[in-house]
């Protein structure tokens, strides 16, 4: 057996195990916005209520939350793939939250528009994963809007939780 499968293959792999979208933000310490879009993002416990969280080691997104120690998980609704793709482009992160509505949640920027549930997370660990950090994000608050299907990504391609 190899020691290690070729990142093609890994990608191949994941693929096909289908997940939610969610859009991750914070806030930095003058309250400009940050945010991209996470595939890789888990439960690990309701006591205390734990999500495990895993951004791009370099990210900027993931530098202003370990300054800010605070971030939200915004859970995207089916109608929210446009939203999936900006968050997850090259474009500046000012112009994204340009584009979009959003507010300011207690932990990060909320896209109540765009999301069909949101999480407030406090860091409450890391660990180290790589190319990615992971963090332990103690769920703080959560808000949820009735009514909207999940937006899923799976086989390299959006779906929406069927009704």
């Amino acid at each position: 057996m190899p020691e290690v499968c070729s990142p093609n293959e890994f990608r191949s792999l994941m693929s096909e195990f289908p997940s939610g979208v969610a859009i991750v933000t914070t806030l930095d310490d003058e309250r400009r916005p940050w945010g991209m879009t996470c595939s890789a993002l888990c439960s690990l416990t309701t006591a205390p209520p734990t999500l495990l969280v895993c951004l791009r080691a370099e990210s900027p997104t993931l530098n202003a939350i370990l300054r800010r120690g605070t971030f939200a998980v915004n859970l995207l609704h089916g109608g929210a793939q446009s939203v999936a793709e900006l968050f997850s482009s090259r474009m500046s992160v000012p112009e994204r939250f340009e584009s979009v509505d959003w507010s300011a949640g207690p932990s990060g920027p909320h896209l109540t528009g765009h999301a069909h549930a949101i999480a407030d997370c406090r860091v409450a660990r890391t660990a180290d994963g790589g190319s990615h950090l992971i963090l332990f994000g103690r769920v703080g608050g959560v808000t949820q809007q009735r009514g909207h299907a999940p937006l899923l990504y799976g086989r390299r391609r959006y779906h929406t939780w069927p009704q």
